[in-house]
């Protein structure tokens, strides 16, 4: 499923123009973002959560040459799955 297909389902499920389900889904993309650049904790209750992770500094090396990089320090998102979203899938 791709965005496109999530705006579908969102609109039949809700019984919402494409429109308005493109607006909901920008949103909540674009509220989960925005909290996670704060630092902050995105839980939904039985889906699960989000939380931005810090990816230490680290050697890497470049593919073409073999020669020793530094790869600096970054913020990754992350998602736990809830229980209820685990039971859904078993």
């Amino acid at each position: 499923m791709n965005k496109s297909d999530l705006i579908d389902a969102v609109a039949d499920a809700a019984d919402i123009s494409k429109m308005s389900a493109t607006r909901a889904v920008d949103a909540v993309i674009t509220a989960i973002g925005e909290a996670l650049k704060a630092g902050d904790t995105v839980t939904l209750a039985g889906f699960g959560s989000f939380q931005a992770k810090v990816r230490p500094a680290r050697t890497g090396r470049n593919p073409k040459t073999g020669e020793a990089i530094a790869i600096a320090e970054s913020k990754v998102p992350a998602f736990k799955s809830g229980k209820a979203l685990k039971d859904l899938l078993k």
